[in-house]
């Protein structure tokens, strides 16, 4: 059960995040999504790396050199299909 509940966590993280990212009109800089977040640096880092590896998000640097984070087609697909799992949850009373 504690498996269960730390998985649980850690996908209302990362959907916690893309959601902020959509939130911000698809564009966050690196400190603020920190920030927002409420994660510790270390875990902040450890979550936006592994979604940047895995094509969730993705790092543009403006004309500036300005860092931004958005939402790649996967991250809005995996924040559509998190809401799908919490109405089941909700539904099915879990």
């Amino acid at each position: 059960m504690d498996n269960i509940r730390h998985r649980r966590d850690r996908f209302e993280m990362i959907f916690d995040i893309l959601n902020i990212i959509r939130n911000h009109h698809n564009s966050v800089k690196p400190t603020p999504l920190l920030r927002y977040s409420n994660l510790s640096s270390q875990s902040f880092s450890e979550y936006f790396n592994e979604l940047l590896d895995k094509g969730f998000i993705k790092e543009i640097t403006d004309e500036n050199g300005r860092k931004f984070i958005t939402l790649t087609d996967k991250g809005y697909k995996y924040l559509e299909k998190y809401k799908l799992i919490l109405g089941f949850i909700e539904e099915f009373e879990l």
